[in-house]
Order: C-alpha cells, then sequence, then structure tokens
C-alpha cells in the first residue's frame, strides 16, 4: 500500500516540477520562439518569403516552406511536456568569410580570369528571417554553413569572370586611331591586371554579391543585409609585380596627361599667335580701305577735276616736309 502511494506520490512531483515549474518560459525583445508539439510546429498557410524572393519557379516549388506560429517577445509562457520551444535570436550578426566549421583557414582563395590566385576577406551580415522561420529550422541541417557555402561559390564565379566595367582607364576611345574600327581597343588596353580591377571596383563587387543573394531567404531562412568584401590579398610575388605594373601605369598616364597639356598649350599660342596676325594686317588695310573709298566717293561726285585738286592739295604738306624733290619728266 505505501509502495503504490509513493508512487503517486512521485508521479505526481514528477508532474508538478515537469508541467509547472520547468513549462513557463519568456522570450527576449531580440528572440522569436516557435512551439512544436510532438516534433511538429503549428502552421498557417505558405510563407510570403518563398514567393516574395527573387527566385525561379522551379525553386519556388522546391523552397515551397510554410509559414509558421511564432511566440513574441514577453512571457511568461506556457507550454506542456510534449512541446518544445525553439528559440532563434533575429538581431542582427556578423561572420568573417573564413568562417567554416569544418576546418580552420584565414583567407578564401579564388582565381582570377588571368589565372592568379588570390585571397579574399571581408564580412557579411544577416538575420533570421521572421517570416520564413521554417526554412531555417526544418529546412537545412545547418543553414549558415549552406548560406556561406553558397556565398563563397557565388563570389569565386564572380572573380573568375570580372571585368572592368569602366574600361577606357588611360586611353579614350575618341583619342584611339581608327577607333570606329577598333572596338574594344582602349578596353583591351586598360584593364591590366584583374586584381587591380577587383581592387578599384570593390563596391560593385559587393552590390553584385548582394544582389545574388537574395534568394537566400527563400532557400534558407536567412537576410543577408550587406557584403562587405574588404580586402583582395594576392601572393607576395605577385603584389610586388603587380606594384611594379601599376607604377609603369601611373607613369605612362602621367605623360599622356603631360603631353596633351604640352599639345593643347601650343595649340592655344598659336591661335593666339594667328588671331594677332590678322588683326595687325586689318589695322594696316583699314586705312587704305578708307582713303579708297574717299577718292572713290570724290571722283563720282565732283568727277575726275575735283579728283586731281583733292590729290593736289593732299600732296602740299608732303612737298613741305621734303628735303628734296626729283621731278620727272615724261
Amino acid at each position: 500500500m505505501f509502495f503504490i502511494i509513493g508512487i503517486i506520490f512521485g508521479v505526481g512531483l514528477y508532474a508538478f516540477v515537469r508541467c509547472l515549474i520547468t513549462g513557463f518560459y519568456t522570450v527576449r525583445p531580440d528572440e522569436r520562439a516557435v512551439i512544436t508539439s510532438f516534433g511538429r510546429a503549428q502552421r498557417l498557410g505558405r510563407g510570403a518569403a518563398s514567393s516574395e524572393t527573387e527566385l525561379s519557379e522551379d525553386e519556388q516549388e522546391r523552397y515551397h516552406y510554410p509559414a509558421l506560429h511564432v511566440v513574441r517577445p514577453g512571457g511568461p509562457y506556457f507550454k506542456w511536456p510534449w512541446q518544445r520551444v525553439h528559440k532563434l535570436s533575429v538581431a542582427t550578426k556578423a561572420v568573417d568569410l573564413t568562417w567554416d566549421p569544418t576546418k580552420e583557414q584565414s583567407t578564401i582563395e579564388a582565381v582570377t580570369k588571368d589565372n592568379l590566385t588570390t585571397g579574399v576577406n571581408g564580412q557579411i551580415r544577416y538575420r533570421i528571417s521572421e517570416n520564413n522561420l521554417y526554412a531555417y529550422l526544418f529546412g537545412v541541417e545547418d543553414p549558415l554553413q549552406h548560406v556561406m557555402g553558397f556565398f563563397i561559390s557565388v563570389l569565386r564565379e564572380r572573380i573568375a569572370n570580372f571585368v572592368d566595367p569602366k574600361g577606357g582607364g588611360l586611353i579614350a576611345e575618341e583619342d584611339m586611331p581608327h577607333a570606329a574600327d577598333s572596338e574594344g581597343t582602349a578596353v583591351e588596353l586598360s584593364e591590366g591586371v584583374s586584381i587591380n580591377d577587383l581592387r578599384k571596383n570593390l563596391p560593385l563587387l559587393n552590390e553584385y554579391m548582394e544582389q545574388q543573394c537574395h534568394g537566400a531567404t527563400g532557400r534558407y531562412g536567412i537576410e543577408l543585409d550587406a557584403a562587405l568584401i574588404t580586402m583582395i590579398d594576392p601572393p607576395q610575388e605577385v603584389d610586388r609585380a603587380l606594384s611594379a605594373i601599376n607604377s609603369t601605369r601611373n607613369q605612362v598616364a602621367a605623360d599622356i596627361s603631360t603631353a596633351r597639356a604640352d599639345a593643347e598649350q601650343q595649340i592655344t599660342m598659336s591661335k593666339r599667335a594667328v588671331d594677332i596676325a590678322t588683326n595687325n594686317a586689318q589695322a594696316e588695310v583699314a586705312p587704305l580701305r578708307e582713303l579708297a573709298d574717299t577718292l572713290r566717293q570724290i571722283k563720282q561726285e565732283g568727277g575726275s577735276d575735283a579728283l586731281r585738286a583733292y590729290l593736289r592739295n593732299m600732296r602740299l604738306p608732303l612737298l613741305e616736309r621734303a628735303a628734296r624733290i626729283v621731278q620727272t619728266q615724261e
């Protein structure tokens, strides 16, 4: 009899501790919680994240995840013993690109379009999508590891095919001979080494990575807030060669700028010399034209006699100043 009473008392005490004392829980302001009963979460229908993110039709069918009932911050809340609470932090977090739970590495290796192996470092900021918690909790075993693998794969593909979109850095197309028949010549001359192009266009590379990873919300339930690729570090011997190439390119650019400035200065001085000579010639011709117009007008109004009288009167001041007069007789 006492044995049965002890068993009943023990079961009641276990039920009291299990249900009442450990059955209450709270959710912090930066957390969201999902309750599962016998391993199944309460579903509300199809999630909005799988249809609103940038996924193809095939991927939308594959990642057809339902929306879950989410427990908001607050509490205390109560759960039954057959229920389990899954708490997730929705705060924005940062992780290095070198993060990999399977190995230790100090940099991510990638091959450029000219077959140079370079190291890439940086960070990505992410947060768990509250609208697609099913994908994060039950879609894959380790969502962050999948996202990092996808991100690094896209990054390596982009680095391997990256071309400087600005092109013509040193020589513009209009300055090239036969520019209409040699499309792309300036771009080929100015591309140089792909590592230089990558370093100059890190903001474009980060923007491209963010666009490509928008679908991570629908696939894995993780929203990428920003991709920050901060360093592209080639091997030491390659870096020394790149420094020499950059110095040469800078010297070439400086020489081209100096030559253009000298040419423009010479052209400007030539134009000014032509303008001065033209003005002097016009100044010398103007009195002669004025005198011709005066003589023509006198002849038209007074005839030849008036013209001869005018010429005789104009000679008098000259004769007064002359020291010697030579007169020829025909």
